[in-house]
């Protein structure tokens, strides 16, 4: 069972190709915020997916919904799941490990390229973190109607003014 770092530490191993965003990256901005899941967003490339799900099944992780884990590879099905089930997430569980839910953004307000354009790359202990930045992060949010959402925009936003002094 890894925490986030290790499955972070994992991605890079494996040359893994994505970026932290949701309230880990709020966390890794310094805000204290609960989550017990960690949100990404993946570069989808045939040899990336095949990389992230040779991991997810490694480490006994299944899709929240009724599909096999391979779906996930399918472009076609992704854009089906968009589009007919208004799916913005894709969820792997496993009830067994602490992070328990590994959530990758299939249909977000900021791409994949943009996103890794304006990254910030975030050093925890000897772990490089690819990050969402603090802009697109609060775009993101901006666009979500959740209240903790709207509360993280809050805070990021000053983090933000803090940042530029």
């Amino acid at each position: 069972m890894l925490d986030y770092l290790g499955i972070f530490k994992a991605f890079n191993d494996r040359d893994v190709h994505y970026i932290v965003v949701g309230g880990i990256a709020v966390n890794l901005y310094g805000i204290p915020r609960m989550t017990y899941d960690i949100d990404i967003l993946l570069e989808m490339s045939e040899h990336n997916i095949k990389q992230f799900i040779g991991l997810i099944k490694e480490w006994g992780f299944k899709p929240r919904v009724p599909v096999s884990v391979d779906d996930f590879a399918n472009e076609n099905k992704r854009k089906d799941w968009i589009h007919n089930k208004n799916m913005k997430a894709f969820t792997f569980i496993n009830p067994e490990w602490a992070i328990s839910e590994i959530d990758v953004i299939i249909d977000s307000p900021v791409d994949y390229v943009h996103a890794y354009n304006n990254a910030v790359a975030i050093t925890v202990g000897d772990i490089t973190i690819p990050v969402v930045s603090i802009d697109d992060l609060i775009d993101m949010k901006r666009k979500s109607d959740r209240k903790h959402d709207q509360i993280d925009v809050e805070y990021l936003e000053r983090v933000k003014n803090e940042q530029k002094g």
